[in-house]
């Protein structure tokens, strides 16, 4: 499986701009793309203008599959206006564990 994680830092005064998009392609990506197995958006302690994704996708093609929809389009507009910066570390999931939902 393909993993992503990205640091992203919000410009001052963006970060309600920012939930919100990356909230509606989070939702997009795995509501509409069969590939997309997981997309977490995390704030980092101490930060309120930096942010973590984990993304997972069922292989590289689905990955490339997931820039061409039509909500990433959506999502890069408003990424080029309330981003400051974003790193992006590809990779593949090793392992794996969860709780039981209600544990």
């Amino acid at each position: 499986m393909f993993s992503l994680v990205v640091q992203m830092q919000v410009r001052q005064g963006k970060r309600a701009e920012f939930l919100e998009g990356i909230t509606a392609n989070a939702e997009a990506s795995v509501r509409d793309e069969p590939g997309c197995l997981r997309f977490d958006v995390c704030a980092v302690d101490g930060d309120e203008h930096r942010f973590l994704l984990y993304e997972l996708y069922t292989d590289a093609a689905a990955f490339e599959a997931h820039k061409q929809a039509p909500h990433f389009a959506q999502w890069r507009t408003i990424a080029a206006d309330v981003l400051e910066g974003q790193v992006n570390t590809p990779g593949a999931l090793l392992v794996s564990h969860a709780a039981e939902a209600g544990r």
